[in-house]
């Protein structure tokens, strides 16, 4: 309901452009005009999470401790960053890799830690059982050359012929297998040498070996020596002569 501004008449028709009891024009409403139209803004271009690329990087370098753990860190930061950013920023995908990366990485750390410790002890362990073999290979040498020497009247001229034989003779005895008499054996070699020595004008044959490890600090670490008197000799890092210390 309206009423005139001038005289206070009550106007009963809503439209009406004319007081009707002064005359007076009433005033009128504005028209509607078009809608106003905002102005369009330019689209917002997602960012790629800094974190979720860090993430990934050290995720690839999970090797690495340190890396794999801050790939585990960094993912889990992003990955929660993203989703509060409402799309402003991108990068799940990486931060996820980074995570599983990283997460593979820390599952390797107790199988690390096992290997630190018990490769040493088993390269120890083989290099002690090396050593020992090498110690009853020089014992079976030196068995089997004063075998021959009975059988043929002189020491072996080298370890060839004291390999494995059908029919015995003095070039092949048949008294050790092939390997041994190859000079080569669970990781050590065996360097055979014949000798003549004069005493008291009888021609004495005889002979040396040395057996050394064939990669030292892996296959062997102990040096050892035999000759003719069947006595065992050891150097520790070195080759052993006749005057080294005999085998305890």
């Amino acid at each position: 309901m309206n009423y005139c501004g001038s005289c206070g008449h009550q106007i009963q028709q809503n439209n009406a452009k004319f007081c009707p009891q002064c005359g007076i024009q009433l005033p009128q409403a504005d028209a509607p005009g078009p809608p106003v139209v905002p102005p369009p803004q330019a689209p917002v271009t997602p960012e790629t999470s800094g974190l979720a690329i860090g993430s990934l990087i050290c995720g690839i370098l999970f090797f690495i401790f340190p890396s794999a753990i801050a790939a585990i860190v960094m993912g889990h930061i992003s990955r929660a960053e993203i989703r509060r950013s409402g799309g402003r920023k991108t990068g799940a995908g990486m931060a996820m890799a980074g995570l599983v990366l990283g997460y593979i990485g820390v599952s390797f750390i107790p199988i690390l830690i096992i290997a630190a410790i018990a490769i040493p002890n088993l390269l120890r362990s083989k290099m002690a059982e090396n050593e020992a073999f090498a110690v009853g290979s020089l014992r079976a040498l030196n068995t089997s050359a004063v075998d021959y020497s009975t059988a043929y009247g002189i020491y072996p001229p080298s370890l060839a012929p004291l390999g494995p034989s059908s029919s015995p003779s003095p070039m092949s005895a048949d008294l050790i297998d092939s390997v041994l008499a190859a000079g080569t054996k669970s990781g050590y070699v065996f360097d055979y040498e014949p000798f003549n020595a004069e005493w008291g004008g009888v021609k004495t044959f005889g002979y040396s070996i040395t057996a050394s490890p064939n990669t030292p600090g892996t296959t062997g670490q102990r040096y050892f020596f035999t000759d003719q008197t069947g006595v065992i000799r050891v150097e520790a890092d070195r080759v052993a002569t006749a005057n080294s210390p005999p085998v305890n």
